[in-house]
């Protein structure tokens, strides 16, 4: 691997300054779901398997959970760190419903749970166990400055965080097409370094990777994974140029380190749409795309979207 990845931090991606920032809130209204109705991570119905991500509930993957059979869609929420209640993506039909939770790296193995909503019933608990798994470490020995943060450079990173977490808070409507939820890898070129990476440089270590990152020439073009809307962009302290994409019902992306943007706050795309080009803005030493994939404010591996 060059040194241009390994010293490419994402593992809470940063945002644009405050004056670029949207945030798009939508706004639901409480349903319940009776207990007669609840199936702990049951499979999904026959057609919905085939187009939703693969189960995989480990640390930086995804919970496919049966919520049932309901007239109208349910509503699932997990509970943050702060204690507040994040919307869940919850996708199907009144014969299937199903809910897509990520499930942050740095879960306990373990019970987890979520609430649901649904018509006509009390509010109730749909747990499941999230499994064990170890991803690759890598130890690296490095020149200080390219780890260690001047005061100036993390007051930066702060305030560039700070707003990040207005913009991971989105969850907007209309929810995304149920059979369009594979993604198209936003650039051709070798995959660099996977998602959950943990890397220890000078025997610190840092948080794992969130995201992928794909060995591009600068200038190769970046496209949209899914359908969305552009709902952020900057020029990042370790993203460098980056945009974000809303998909609707929590489900985000960002592609960072661009040379170019070529799309503005608002607009929509189609998968497959230009939004910039490969480069190495940032914290990085050379050319190559971070693409990072979110569901309820959790990043998670963007190969669990892609075609098996």
């Amino acid at each position: 691997m060059s040194v241009s990845h390994l010293v490419c931090s994402h593992a809470a991606p940063t945002a644009a300054a405050p004056n670029r920032r949207t945030v798009l809130l939508g706004a639901a209204g409480l349903l319940a779901l009776s207990a007669g109705e609840r199936a702990a991570a049951a499979t999904p119905a026959a057609g919905a398997s085939s187009v939703l991500p693969p189960m995989a509930p480990v640390p930086g993957g995804i919970a496919r959970l049966s919520l049932g059979p309901s007239a109208t869609r349910p509503l699932a929420f997990v509970t943050a760190t702060d204690g507040s209640a994040v919307p869940v993506l919850v996708l199907g039909d009144a014969i299937e419903w199903t809910a897509l939770v990520g499930i942050p790296l740095a879960a306990v193995p373990g019970e987890a749970r979520v609430e649901v909503h649904a018509a006509h019933a009390a509010p109730s608990t749909l747990r499941y166990t999230v499994a064990p798994k170890r991803y690759a470490e890598q130890q690296l020995k490095v020149a200080p400055r390219t780890v260690d943060l001047s005061p100036e450079d993390l007051a930066r990173f702060e305030r560039e965080r700070a707003h990040q977490q207005q913009v991971m808070a989105i969850f907007s409507e209309p929810l995304p097409d149920l059979n369009r939820l594979r993604m198209r890898v936003p650039t051709p070129g070798r995959r660099s370094s996977s998602f959950g990476l943990r890397r220890v440089f000078n025997g610190q270590a840092r948080s794992p990777h969130s995201g992928m990152d794909i060995a591009a020439p600068t200038g190769t073009p970046v496209v949209a994974p899914l359908p969305g809307r552009v709902i952020d962009t900057g020029d990042y302290f370790f993203n460098g140029q980056t945009v974000w994409l809303d998909h609707g019902g929590g489900l985000l992306s960002m592609v960072c380190h661009l040379s170019a943007i070529r799309v503005k706050l608002g607009d929509a795309l189609e998968a497959g749409e230009p939004v910039g080009a490969v480069g190495a803005t940032g914290r990085v030493t050379g050319p190559h795309l971070h693409w990072g994939v979110m569901l309820n404010r959790t990043m998670v591996d963007p190969a669990l979207f892609l075609a098996a």
